[in-house]
């Protein structure tokens, strides 16, 4: 059954925790235990049921009636599973947020309907399309409190339209909602008969999950050898991108030595193919040298290796970022000293525009350049999330102080041979593809669609030059009298 990882966000107090324990119950993913547990507790503070409850464990967050840490909830219907984010709305835990909402593939923001956008709101957002979510589903909660006034629901939905406008969302859905009532969250409420959305719980069955880490090229970053004794040599760690099988090339970076797949072997034994994320060990047919921090990539679409980063950073500690002081930068199974060397400018949260900055305070987000000692193999971010991301730890206290995603990533020096695919992407700002069209006129027409969507693309005679074009990371159109309907909107998405 498909699973869906959800993120649920919002300003301090809107209702993120009620949401997803109003979903929890009226599923039925709540054993009788937790529900009396709670009852009980919510009589104690002079209510029926206190679905927050469900979700805020920790006691000073039942005590400040506010969320602290990140709380993970697994439920499902009858149409899918899912695992729910809940994440901190107190600018304080922001970190905690991001670190939460970095692995979903689809979000739900909250609003209070009597307050609107809050700054952390906007934050939010931001932050939502910086880790790669581009499918919002807005939650105006709290409709009750202003007496399901449509007007208000309308004027909320057009300040966070002009907000996000910029952000290119790939869908944004709004929703009247009473979290605490219920209404429209899994069953229609009859308070807003002029919303036509539909119910949160209808929207998270049907909302299309992001590309995935298993329609993304081979990633395996090597934890460990495995040699317990002569005749077995084995790489250990988790797949987190990709997939992987017997006989399949590989590339060893940063080396950049070609291998073959012997097998893929899991904790029962041998599988014929190993998909993210699963955690497997990985024998090659050739003796090459592989250590931990090595990554193990697909020959046809290989990372970068990377020494310069350029990267969007959200900082996380309350001590200042301080340019060309000595750093850790960890991405996957590789840690390297490094520095960041220029501050390009900070985010104004108001205007989504970037604006001079000679530091990054706590919870601001930045652009910067990075230098590390030793390379890295990366991807751009919007390409392959885990090999795209990194943490930036404080040496001397070994705190983590940031979170960067890369954006841009300039081959060491000294390198030599083809293109690769990461190179292509971060230059074009998309994918290939082979897209087909029914006939002459309609691959006119979409040629000239993408064209004008910044895709660079053409219109070929055969399908053998189509593949040619994809590999360069051209967008080629081919016409195919058996083609289907094409949803334009879907494929500008697949493509970044």
């Amino acid at each position: 059954m498909e699973l869906l990882r959800l993120a649920v966000v919002g300003s301090v107090d809107d209702g993120k925790s009620t949401l997803i324990g109003r979903l929890l119950f009226e599923t039925g993913s709540l054993f009788e235990d937790q529900i009396a547990a709670v009852k009980k507790a919510s009589k104690q503070n002079g209510c029926d049921l206190d679905f927050s409850l469900f979700t805020d464990g920790l006691k000073a967050e039942r005590e400040q009636a506010i969320t602290i840490d990140v709380a993970y909830r697994y439920f499902g219907t009858d149409k899918r599973r899912f695992i729910i984010v809940d994440t901190p709305g107190h600018v304080q835990y922001t970190r905690n947020m991001a670190t939460g909402a970095s692995r979903a593939d689809a979000a739900v923001v909250l609003i209070d309907a009597r307050y609107g956008l809050q700054q952390q709101t906007r934050r939010h957002a931001y932050l939502l399309r910086l880790l790669g979510i581009d499918r919002l589903a807005v939650a105006i909660n709290k409709m009750d409190l202003v007496g399901f006034e449509r007007a208000r629901f309308e004027s909320i939905k057009r300040d966070f339209e002009a907000f996000v406008a910029p952000l290119k969302f790939a869908r944004v859905d709004f929703f009247p909602i009473s979290a605490s009532g219920g209404d429209n969250v899994c069953a229609t409420s009859a308070n807003t008969p002029w919303s036509e959305t539909g119910t949160i719980l209808q929207y998270l069955e049907r909302v299309a999950p992001g590309s995935g880490s298993e329609g993304a090229p081979l990633r395996f970053p090597v934890q460990t050898v495995l040699r317990p004794h002569l005749d077995y040599r084995g790489f250990a760690g988790q797949l987190v991108a990709g997939s992987v099988k017997p006989g399949d090339e590989v590339l060893v970076l940063p080396a950049g030595r070609k291998a073959k797949v012997k097998a893929v072997d899991t904790y029962e034994g041998e599988v014929g193919r190993a998909v993210a994320p699963q955690s497997v060990t990985v024998r090659l047919t050739e003796e090459v040298d592989v250590s931990r921090g090595d990554v193990l990539v697909s020959v046809s679409e290989p990372a970068t290796v990377a020494r310069e980063l350029e990267a969007n950073l959200v900082w996380l500690s309350d001590a200042p970022l301080e340019l060309a002081k000595p750093y850790l930068v960890k991405q996957g199974t590789r840690t390297t000293p490094a520095k960041v060397t220029a501050l390009h400018g900070r985010v104004d949260l108001e205007s989504l525009s970037e604006v001079p900055a000679n530091s990054l305070s706590a919870n601001d987000i930045g652009r910067v350049s990075v230098e590390c000692s030793r390379p890295l193999v990366v991807d751009v971010y919007t390409r392959v999330r885990s090999t795209g991301a990194f943490i930036v730890i404080d040496p001397l206290s070994n705190a983590t102080v940031a979170a960067g995603m890369v954006t841009r990533a300039a081959k060491t020096s000294g390198d030599v041979g083809a293109v690769t695919a990461d190179e292509r992407f971060t230059r074009l700002g998309h994918r290939g593809a082979v897209v087909r069209a029914r006939d002459a006129a309609a691959a006119t027409r979409l040629e000239r669609r993408l064209f004008e969507a910044g895709i660079v693309a053409a219109v070929v005679a055969t399908v053998e030059i189509a593949s040619a074009f994809e590999k360069a990371g051209v967008v080629a159109v081919v016409v195919d009298s058996a083609a289907k309907e094409l949803d334009v909107e879907s494929l500008l998405t697949s493509l970044r």
